[in-house]
């Protein structure tokens, strides 16, 4: 169920793996098994990516709601678990590259969550999350936190129209005016949605109406919308999606937006996996710092 929701949220078998930490073959096993399963077809597969059919439009609706039970059902459970339990639960955001956690697991085993930043910071206080990867540091003394990531944004753009403006440093963000700004809703990660919202208006760029809350863009609509010419979305440079002809990456000149990600657990936590994973987690933004 996992395994499909993911699927269906990036909008691609490739961009699903990498979510959840597997490889693309071992997910289209899974997938297909799901299938055979329940005797119908749930995915439509093409080079762009993969939409769920009428029965996958369903199953998605359930398979949401079973997972959901099942994290409460893990959250009741903890309370008669030991406090090393076997299974760490990790919140993991979109586009998150897959080399920040691939090194820092090894003898942890994990369940990652695909969560938001606000979503996530209340799973910490509630004792839902183990250790949470937000785009903003949460406020208060309840939540321990460290910088593990820092990427520089660029912008995905239909390669026409990127052609014309790049220039030798990359594309300047104020020649991105006029141009719809495909973005995400502020509920999921406020601080971060503020700050980066008042840069692209002191760019002169409208960021447009706020999405509504829990509207996520999967890759493949986030994609067809800057394809059309008249919108632009930002990405880092390792985004990892594979792009259509019809969109290209660029760097932004002067790298005027930076996007942050925090690792965050409850301050009161005492588990040693834990604190392996934090350690492997600095010191892997360390060496990101030493290169750059």
């Amino acid at each position: 169920m996992r395994a499909f929701v993911a699927v269906v949220e990036e909008g691609s078998l490739s961009a699903a793996a990498r979510r959840l930490h597997i490889s693309q073959p071992a997910l289209s096993q899974t997938v297909a098994g799901l299938e055979r399963e329940f005797g119908v077809p749930l995915l439509t597969r093409s080079s762009t990516g993969t939409l769920p059919t009428e029965a996958g439009r369903t199953l998605l609706t359930q398979a949401r709601a079973v997972l959901n039970r099942f994290e409460q059902a893990l959250t009741a459970m903890a309370a008669h678990t030991a406090t090393d339990a076997p299974v760490l639960r990790i919140g993991i955001p979109l586009e998150l590259p897959t080399g920040l956690l691939s090194g820092a697991l090894a003898d942890i085993s994990v369940q990652a969550l695909h969560m938001s930043t606000a979503a996530q910071a209340t799973a910490l206080r509630s004792g839902r999350l183990d250790l949470g990867l937000l785009r903003e540091r949460p406020a208060g003394d309840d939540l321990d936190a460290v910088l593990v990531l820092r990427e520089n944004l660029g912008v995905l753009l239909a390669a026409p129209l990127a052609a014309g403006l790049r220039g030798p440093d990359g594309i300047a963000l104020d020649s991105l005016a006029g141009l719809d700004w495909i973005g995400f809703p502020r509920s999921g990660s406020p601080a971060w949605y503020d700050l980066l919202t008042a840069t692209l208006r002191g760019h002169g760029i409208d960021p447009g109406p706020d999405a509504p809350p829990g509207q996520e863009l999967i890759a493949a609509v986030k994609l067809a919308a800057v394809g059309s010419g008249g919108a632009f979305a930002l990405a880092p440079p390792d985004w990892g999606l594979p792009l259509p002809p019809s969109v290209t990456w660029s760097p932004l000149a002067g790298n005027p937006l930076v996007r942050r990600t925090w690792a965050v657990w409850p301050a009161d936590a005492r588990r040693r996996d834990l604190g392996r994973l934090v350690i492997a987690l600095q010191a892997g933004y360390a060496g990101q710092v030493v290169r750059s």
